[in-house]
């Protein structure tokens, strides 16, 4: 009898399987009293196809494989008893061109480290989970995902930290992860962690954005058990976990899924809609329903046996658009002559209704930089029904202002501005990411002008508009205490920075932030209308002055921003305010902590009946060069 049944062929092909992972790939099972693996892997234009091993020697000719019924179907079979969990395993796909192809399971749970690139029969089931009050309690907050705090540290484990010197090139493992970078999240604020390059992948190079193991994490860092301990670890300290996860694409390598049975099989098959040629990969066929269900299946396994709290989908506007990266000749439009992907559309509203549907509490995000419409919208509107949107456009707008010499801003204020005025459109992240501190577009804290203290107050101004601004939050690792090297994945952070008090003070500053973040509901209750925030002047492009309110919904504890974006003491500067309460001074940049010399202030300020900023109440705050100061009223 058949492990892969006639029930399973079905349902795989009408990507509907959704628990694929449990019967394609190597699983160790019980077969009339012998114990062995059963492998199984869906190939359907193959002539052949072999399970080669060192189990038998790598003997390409002693372990053909069953086509398993409907034959039609594809999907191959085989169980060899006496084979153990640890095996190392390929497949060998005779084609019937004659080609052989050797390759790695795609449904495979683990993998060598490379540059060895067989597969490793596991058992993912070992793990046992103690992280069931963060599952609960994350399901019973489903309702209220939008007025929940969000502050992602974005990392890449291979470079956080590393130990010097060692022949298997430092990299901290999940277990050493689970002690290090736990405590570190956990003490600078941030609520989640977002993990790059965790799906198995060749090239570090590449980050993890090639991948060739959509269901095997890493070995680099240790076993799937290794994972699982460390995403168990992070629940119990009441951390969410989000995961990049790329359908958008997939490398050549030999051994992944390009060509897999001699054909495209993963791929579209005309490389007009199958190849990027900007970035040299295959493009998955959306219309396939096997490939929809591989991919389906890979996410569900993440956010289900990983217990992960969401998915950052990598490259979403590749995906949308048939034309994206490619010059006329090298695209082919839709059915009624358009450029938008319609399978891959079908495909994003079916797999985030199902993730959301059945895992209340997770979260779907686009990475996607373009002005697609309701790609956070419920797929019932037509939308791609996506929980976040990374707002790539604010995060433009505000790098290019930065960048700017004060003397410049006042005639690009409104690239400050501008964000505010589509905030409702989509539930959107504001991202400072991997991605705009490498190529040479220097680190954040090279990007600010002026001298060496400059540059710190001007980090200083950004991160507190960035954290005051409306949406949820993401920052890459280093740049909470200002890195000053590009980040390269084949080094650790330069964490003999914080011995540096600019360093150590812009450290203790965003880490001020994002506790008083996450101790105001004001500041993420009500991200996504206009009754959460409230410009107090917006037009002061001549001073470069930004002073806004956020609001919570019970009208307490509010908190009033005010930011001054030049090296121009303002004196005399005045303010008007909501209301005639005592405004009560909770963060203060010229304050000892985060300044040279501590500028001595009041700790209450209450307003006097004086017009100004077109309220009827202000009060008067001398706000230094550079000055941030926050009250709460």
């Amino acid at each position: 009898m058949s492990f892969f049944t006639e029930m399973d062929c079905y349902l795989f092909g009408q990507a509907t399987h959704y628990d694929i992972y449990r019967k394609m790939g190597a699983h160790v099972v019980t077969k009339n009293g012998k114990k062995g693996v059963c492998f199984t892997v869906w190939a359907p234009h193959a002539a052949r196809v072999h399970v080669i091993g060192d189990f038998n020697g790598w003997n390409e000719t002693s372990h053909e494989m069953d086509r398993v019924e409907p034959n039609t179907m594809g999907v191959y079979e085989l169980f060899v008893p006496g084979v153990e969990e640890g095996a190392l395993y390929k497949y060998l796909i005779l084609a019937r061109d004659g080609s052989k192809h050797y390759k790695a399971d795609p449904y495979g749970t683990y993998a060598q480290m490379r540059p060895e690139t067989a597969s490793i029969v596991y058992d993912i089931g070992h793990f046992k989970w103690t992280d069931g009050e963060w599952m609960k309690e994350r399901a019973a907050t489903e309702g209220e995902l939008y007025e929940k705090p969000m502050a992602i540290y974005e990392v890449h484990p291979g470079s956080w930290m590393r130990h010097p010197g060692r022949d298997d090139e430092g990299f901290y493992s999940y277990r050493e992860l689970a002690d290090a970078l736990v405590e570190y999240v956990k003490e600078m604020g941030y609520t989640h962690v977002e993990l790059m390059g965790i799906s198995e992948y060749p090239f570090d190079g590449s980050w993890g954005y090639q991948v060739t193991g959509y269901y095997a994490p890493t070995s680099r860092y240790g076993t799937p058990e290794d994972f699982a301990y460390l995403v168990n670890e992070f629940h119990r300290n009441k951390i969410g976990v989000i995961l990049d996860w790329v359908p958008a694409h997939f490398p050549r390598d030999a051994h992944g899924l390009a060509m897999f049975d001699g054909t495209p099989t993963y791929e579209y098959a005309d490389t007009r809609k199958g190849e990027h040629p900007d970035w040299g990969t295959k493009i998955f066929d959306y219309a396939k329903n096997e490939v929809k269900n591989f991919l389906i299946g890979s996410a569900l396994m993440w956010v289900e046996h990983y217990h992960v709290d969401g998915l950052r989908v990598d490259a979403v506007a590749s995906m949308l658009y048939l034309d994206y990266g490619k010059q006329d000749g090298q695209w082919v439009a839709n059915k009624y002559g358009g450029h938008e992907n319609l399978e891959a559309i079908e495909f994003f509203k079916h797999i985030n209704t199902l993730i959301l549907g059945r895992n209340p509490g997770a979260v779907m995000i686009a990475e996607e930089s373009t002005a697609w419409p309701l790609v956070t919208g419920k797929a019932e509107d037509n939308g791609l029904n996506f929980s976040y949107k990374w707002n790539m456009g604010w995060m433009h707008d505000f790098l290019d202002y930065m960048k700017l010499d004060p003397y410049f801003r006042k005639d690009n204020h409104n690239k400050m501005t501008f964000a505010m005025s589509y905030n409702a459109s989509e539930k959107y992240i504001l991202v400072l990411s991997h991605d705009e501190v490498v190529h040479l577009k220097c680190s954040l804290l090279n990007k600010m002008p002026g001298l060496e203290e400059d540059k710190f107050k001007n980090l200083m101004c950004a991160y507190a508009f960035m954290m005051g601004h409306s949406g949820k939050k993401l920052l890459f690792m280093g740049q909470d205490f200002a890195q000053v090297q590009e980040w390269s994945e084949a080094r650790e952070l330069d964490w003999y920075l914080l011995e540096n008090p600019y360093h150590k003070k812009i450290h203790d500053w965003m880490k001020a932030l994002l506790h008083m973040y996450r101790k105001n509901p004001c500041m993420y209750q009500l991200d996504t209308c206009w009754d959460g925030f409230e410009w107090i002047n917006a037009d002061d492009r001549e001073r470069s002055i930004f002073s806004f309110v956020r609001k919570s919904k019970d009208g307490k504890n509010n908190l009033l921003f005010v930011i001054n974006f030049t090296p121009m003491a303002r004196e005399d500067y005045r303010v008007g305010v909501l209301k005639r309460r005592q405004h009560k001074l909770v963060l203060n940049s010229e304050s000892a902590e985060y300044n040279n010399t501590d500028t001595d202030r009041p700790d209450t300020y209450k307003p006097e009946k004086k017009d100004c900023d077109g309220k009827k109440y202000s009060f008067a705050y001398p706000l230094a060069p550079y000055g941030v100061a926050v009250f709460s009223f």
